[in-house]
């Protein structure tokens, strides 16, 4: 009962249906009551009616009367019968009940419908002078009348009886039907990727729900603006600190050219580590703030093992110093439709994430297959790989795993994050060697060109 107590004061669908159908049940009973009292009383009255009319009946054609001697009439229904007799003959009555005639009504009843006890049963009597001056009853039971008019206040309740479980039913779907748009909203909005934040069409909601869509659309907006203003702030001191890193970087090129004495050169190389990876880090948070951005790329065909060279080109020396066997173990190219700059930056990162991990004379594979309906990438490495509680932290900006020495900006994740959630790709993280859990491999399913 507690809960559905806490159901009822949490939904508003919930508490609209129960009122309507306590409302609908309440006037049900009110209206039941009130039709039944009616057609009982409605019938009674229609039955002192017919006794009139046989009274009216009887002095209209000057009738008159023979009482019967036992005979059996067939049809003739003892309960519903109407009695006709001189009501002076009541005191000459030889028998107790409508079998035999006279009954023994009291002769002193006044003119009119009244209430007469005959040896324990109820008549309802009307009692009526005609033109020759005779007085004459017209009597019927009084059980056989409250049985009818009960039957007939029965039978006036059956369209209620009808009515309230379709009311029940239509209330029910037309709450449900009422509160169907918000639902829908409700999975359109949780379908949504991360960067949609364009307004929710609001035309084909109902009028009160709409100011409340109005206010999310000028949230989104809000979020919106914030957004684009972090990643332009990111970008620009980003960008403003290029070009001072830059020099800094040429002027250690230049200093380490020069002749210096070995305690000096040994004191100067973690300094020029130190530029470097600074260097590297504003050209990561320049990728990831270009990644983030929401303005739309052209997408074109693009030749996967094209990119798979061109990255191959630029990293080469990378794997080259530690080692690394790295190539593209497939020989047959796919197409994807891809912007190119955003398939590059995210193969990049991924090959540059796997080269950095792999340890010394390790192997890096890189391969493209056609699935249904997209193209997958792998790159497979030998490195340690990354446990499965941490597989959804790694695509945080910044964070790296524990235990790792390897330097790096940790941003590299991040960016293929934000292009796969921009672009709607999808990438998963698993091990290269499932058995013995070693190896990361990172799938990333594309949109396979059509053509």
């Amino acid at each position: 009962m507690d809960g559905f107590k806490k159901r009822l004061s949490e939904s508003v669908q919930l508490r609209l249906s129960v009122t309507l159908s306590l409302t609908i049940l309440l006037v049900a009973v009110i209206a039941s009551v009130f039709a039944f009292v009616s057609a009982f009383e409605e019938t009674h009255e229609q039955q002192d009616k017919t006794l009139r009319q046989v009274a009216m009946l009887f002095d209209r054609q000057q009738m008159t009367l023979h009482y019967p001697q036992g005979t059996a009439i067939e049809g003739d229904d003892e309960e519903s019968r109407v009695i006709i007799q001189y009501l002076g003959d009541g005191q000459h009555a030889t028998g107790t009940s409508d079998e035999a005639l006279p009954l023994p009504f009291p002769t002193g009843l006044a003119d009119g419908l009244s209430r007469v006890e005959v040896a324990g049963e109820a008549f309802r009597v009307l009692v009526h002078s005609t033109a020759r001056g005779e007085r004459i009853a017209v009597a019927q039971e009084s059980d056989a009348r409250d049985k009818e008019a009960r039957e007939s206040a029965w039978r006036s309740l059956l369209p209620f009886l009808i009515l309230f479980p379709v009311l029940l039913l239509v209330v029910s779907d037309l709450v449900r039907k009422l509160f169907r748009p918000i639902g829908i909203l409700a999975s359109e909005i949780d379908q949504r990727a991360e960067q949609e934040l364009h307004p929710i069409d609001e035309q084909h909601l109902p009028t009160e729900v709409r100011p409340f869509v109005l206010a999310i659309n000028r949230l989104l907006a809000r979020v919106a603006q914030s957004m684009e203003n972090q990643r332009r702030f990111v970008a620009d001191a980003a960008h403003e600190l290029r070009s001072p890193m830059t020099a800094l970087s040429l002027q250690a090129d230049r200093l380490a050219a020069s002749d210096m004495a070995p305690m000096t050169r040994e004191r100067f190389l973690p300094l020029s580590r130190g530029i470097e990876r600074a260097r590297k880090l504003i050209d990561q948070l320049l990728s990831l703030a270009a990644a983030q951005s929401a303005a739309d790329r052209l997408q074109t065909t693009i030749s996967v093992h094209r990119v798979y060279r061109q990255v191959l080109e630029d990293l080469l020396p990378l794997a080259e110093r530690k080692e690394i066997d790295i190539g593209v173990e497939t020989t047959r190219d796919v197409q994807v439709l891809f912007n190119e700059l955003d398939l590059f930056t995210l193969v990049k990162n991924l090959v540059d994430n796997a080269i950095r991990y792999t340890p010394r004379g390790g192997r890096i594979d890189l391969s493209a297959a056609v699935t249904p309906g997209a193209v997958q990438l792998q790159i497979k490495d030998s490195g340690p790989g990354i446990a499965v509680e941490e597989q959804a932290r790694v695509f945080d900006p910044f964070y790296r795993s524990l235990g790792t020495d390897e330097t790096g900006s940790g941003l590299g994740l991040s960016i293929v994050k934000a292009i796969a959630d921009r672009t709607g790709a999808r990438v998963q993280l698993s091990f290269t060697d499932a058995v013995a859990q070693q190896g990361l491999c990172v799938t990333v399913w594309l949109q396979a060109d059509q053509a």
